[in-house]
């Protein structure tokens, strides 16, 4: 059945993209509309902007979804694409699951007036066992991941198979008589990259929808595939307004957690710096701020909030994530990618970004109980090809880790790579070192 618009099928949602480009906002808006779609169901968007005839098919192409057709009105151009192969449509049609509404206004920033206290908590023991973070998800959960960040599951159905997961993480612990709990990451898609869907005016996209803004998408392409990253499966944030915090990013994790054991319970954070190499992405984040540094104030201050909240709310350790710390100084300026995260954005002089990040997570933490803040550091956790893994002691890194205002250090050390532990001995007796023992790329038990 042909449409009004003269394509050959009527499309299941639409949208006017007025005179976005391919790089100002356009992609944003398609992905906003098709990721609620099934496969095989229809989009159709109208544009004005010449370049969109030219970049749009290039585009599809990387995505793996099919440019059905394209329609001119004069200067307006209306374009019709499937969700994955057209193929698909017909095998999919009937049974499927109607669309959750699509929203993409951008929503006014709402700062907490006063931020709680950390409540008291029990001690931990100095020679605790506990978990990084991450804890291996089921292939359910991760189905469940996906069909939520698409919008084709629910809040409630979403958090329900979570709390399964979460179960059965924090029950494998339990059996390991672990000291101190997480809840294994399960409802995250990513260590860093789950933000993006819940703040304010930040969405996921996949990785594959960066390639046309990149200068050699190429190149771009062949080092997420030496990091062993699927690049049409993962998600980037991206910003489409100022970052606000009206939900949790944690807290509810914590809850769930600590109704099931009185054991204390640690969640780790992605780190400020980490945020702001993730999230910067100079053809995109420059229309909601003028630079980088004007970006970073806000994930601190986001950041800040979530974690006064944690501490209110029982948690006996924050950690914040920065692995990324070690590409600063195990590669140059413009070398290839060692993270996925941060996919477009640029590193400099490798002193002006340890100063940087070390005032970002000191900003975060000011004035609070080092006892409950934690750092994480390693070399990248991607690929298992320890050939493609960063490789460097500490060293360079200890004047990071003699500023920072936590009371304790995780830092891998299960591999060569990592170095020797003496390199550590240069730092304040005060400071509770978490030495990772364990390599999880590993199949078999060491």
């Amino acid at each position: 059945m042909a449409d009004a618009a003269g394509h050959p099928f009527e499309a299941d949602a639409s949208f006017d993209g007025g005179d976005l480009d391919c790089g100002n906002g356009l992609l944003l808006l398609i992905r906003q509309h098709i990721d609620p779609l099934e496969p095989g169901q229809l989009l159709e968007f109208r544009s004005t902007e010449i370049s969109v005839e030219e970049d749009f098919p290039a585009w599809c192409r990387m995505t793996g979804n099919e440019l059905v057709s394209t329609v001119r009105h004069g200067r307006e151009r209306s374009f019709l694409v499937c969700k994955g192969p057209l193929s698909t449509r017909r095998a999919t049609a009937r049974g499927a699951r109607p669309p959750l509404p699509v929203t993409h206004a951008v929503a006014e920033v709402r700062i907490p007036a006063t931020l709680p206290p950390p409540a008291p908590t029990p001690a931990i023991a100095p020679l605790a066992v506990m978990g990084i973070g991450s804890w291996p998800r089921p292939r359910w959960m991760l189905q469940a991941i996906h069909d939520h960040i698409e919008g084709r599951l629910s809040e409630e159905e979403f958090t329900s198979t979570a709390e399964d997961a979460t179960r059965l993480a924090v029950a494998a612990q339990a059996r390991a008589d672990v000291d101190v709990l997480t809840d294994g990451e399960q409802r995250r898609d990513n260590y860093a990259s789950f933000v993006g869907a819940r703040l304010d005016n930040c969405q996921l996209i996949p990785l594959t929808d960066l390639l046309p803004l990149v200068d050699d998408p190429v190149k771009f392409e062949q080092e997420m595939q030496s990091l062993d990253v699927p690049a049409s499966d993962v998600r980037h944030p991206a910003l489409f307004g100022p970052l606000g915090r009206r939900r949790p990013l944690a807290v509810h994790e914590l809850e769930f957690v600590r109704s099931l054991s009185d054991r204390p319970v640690k969640i780790a954070l992605p780190g400020p710096y980490l945020l702001t190499r993730t999230m910067w992405m100079e053809c995109i984040s420059d229309r909601a701020y003028r630079s980088r540094e004007h970006l970073a104030e806000d994930i601190v201050r986001v950041l800040r909030e979530e974690l006064h909240f944690l501490l209110a709310a029982g948690a006996a350790l924050v950690q914040l994530d920065e692995p990324v710390l070690s590409e600063v100084v195990f590669t140059g300026a413009k070398s290839a990618r060692s993270f996925m995260c941060g996919a477009l954005s640029e590193k400099g002089d490798a002193g002006r970004e340890l100063a940087f990040a070390t005032q970002l997570i000191n900003g975060v933490v000011a004035g609070l109980p080092p006892e409950r803040l934690g750092l994480h550091i390693c070399r990248g956790n991607w690929t298992r090809d320890e050939r493609a893994a960063l490789a460097g002691d500490y060293r360079s890194l200890l004047p990071v880790l003699q500023q920072v205002e936590v009371g304790s250090l995780f830092l891998e050390l299960c591999t060569p790579r990592a170095g020797e532990i003496d390199v550590l001995k240069e730092l304040s007796v005060e400071r509770r070192i978490g030495v990772g023992v364990v390599n999880q790329k590993l199949d078999r038990v060491e």
